[in-house]
């Protein structure tokens, strides 16, 4: 597949915004601007990685925004926002991806169907960017006098992320560079690239003045949603002497075979969670041909799924978990389980159910094969969020 990166530009001053903080550092509902967007590209399946683009100034701040969601080091930009994009590429040249996403730091609702349909017309066309056709009629003015009516006729106002195949994004801006060109589309096309066009959201709002961030804020004063994500994971049986169940070793006849240390009920909680925010699945965000992932800590997975819905503003409110097998058995080690659950997801032991059962003899299970377990999770999100 395709390997995309999200590069997300957030280096400028907001001079438009007012105040001694630019606008993609101000708070929204408990969070950065920054935070927000920067969490929706973290999670989505299509996107790889997220690289940022920062004023030097505002080192701190970005280390704080992006507390947990384990992202490459920032990237300084330039004096206008074409030359922090160009940095920005320039810095991923070294080792460069298929695609890129160009997104601005201050749209803090960039959801997953926009991201998806950027990234699929990638597949046929040089460039795409999302975008809303004009409906309202356009007015031409001189000195606060109409002078004439703008045909709206294939107007689009436009948003990001806009997306590009990533040698000829790169070098549309080397070409264009020193120039003062209004968005990367813009620069695309003084290269004679082809953009496209597909479908954006009235959500993808971008942030520009305080009235803007007082709006968002009603955005996210909306009504929220429940989100429910199943998860099902088997491992076969292979030599050793314990199983590790929930981070939890389990002496036992044989050991669970797998690239990481198998841990097959906490493999099946973090593709539950994935899937509540529609994250994909555990094998896109620690593939087993990555060797970094060899024997691997299982609670690593679990943290790092936990801590997409925590930035997205969400919590989780239920985690219920079923272990399918006939031996070792579980009931000795379900309090300690749910603890150790517990304290991976930084929630109360209270919202974990833990429980096994067999299956009678029948099937892999019953044979002494292997382990199952299947997991469902309900996940509150604030309003605003449309992954």
């Amino acid at each position: 597949m395709a390997r995309c990166i999200a590069l997300v530009v957030a280096a400028g001053r907001g001079i438009r915004f007012g105040g001694d903080i630019p606008k993609q550092w101000r708070d929204l509902g408990g969070r950065p601007v920054l935070r927000h967007c920067l969490a929706a590209f973290a999670a989505h399946p299509s996107v790889d990685s997220v690289v940022t683009v920062i004023h030097p100034d505002d080192q701190s701040r970005y280390d704080a925004a992006a507390t947990g969601l384990s992202l490459p080091p920032a990237v300084h930009g330039g004096a206008t926002r074409q030359d922090s994009v160009r940095l920005g590429l320039e810095s991923l040249a070294a080792n460069p991806p298929d695609l890129v996403l160009i997104h601005d730091g201050a749209r803090p609702f960039v959801d997953g169907g926009v991201i998806a349909r950027v990234v699929a017309a990638l597949a046929k066309h040089q460039g795409a960017i999302p975008a809303l056709p004009v409906h309202d009629t356009l007015k031409r003015e001189r000195d606060g006098i109409i002078t004439e009516t703008v045909p709206r006729a294939g107007l689009w106002r436009e948003q990001t992320p806009q997306g590009f195949r990533f040698p000829a994004l790169l070098d549309a801006h080397r070409l264009a560079a020193g120039m003062e060109l209004t968005d990367d589309a813009a620069v695309a096309e003084h290269a004679c690239l082809a953009v496209s066009l597909v479908k954006g959201s009235e959500d993808n709002v971008k942030i520009t003045t305080a009235e803007d961030l007082c709006r968002a804020e009603a955005h996210l004063d909306g009504p929220g949603e429940i989100r429910v994500g199943s998860g099902f994971d088997v491992h076969r049986f292979a030599n050793g002497d314990h199983v590790t169940l929930c981070n939890v070793r389990i002496p036992h006849d044989f050991a669970l075979e797998g690239h990481s240390d198998a841990d097959v009920a906490l493999h099946a909680l973090t593709d539950a969670l994935l899937g509540a925010i529609a994250a994909g699945d555990i094998g896109h965000h620690f593939p087993p041909s990555d060797a970094r992932w060899k024997g691997a800590d299982s609670a690593l997975f679990l943290a790092h799924a936990g801590g997409l819905v925590a930035a997205l503003g969400g919590s989780i409110q239920h985690c219920d978990l079923t272990i399918i097998c006939e031996r070792p058995k579980i009931g000795p080690q379900r309090a300690a389980m749910t603890a150790r659950v517990a304290a991976i997801l930084n929630i109360d032991e209270s919202r974990v159910s833990i429980k096994a059962t067999t299956t009678e003899g029948l099937g892999f299970t019953g044979r002494g094969e292997g382990i199952a377990a299947q997991a469902v999770v309900t996940v509150r999100l604030p309003g605003g969020s449309r992954r």
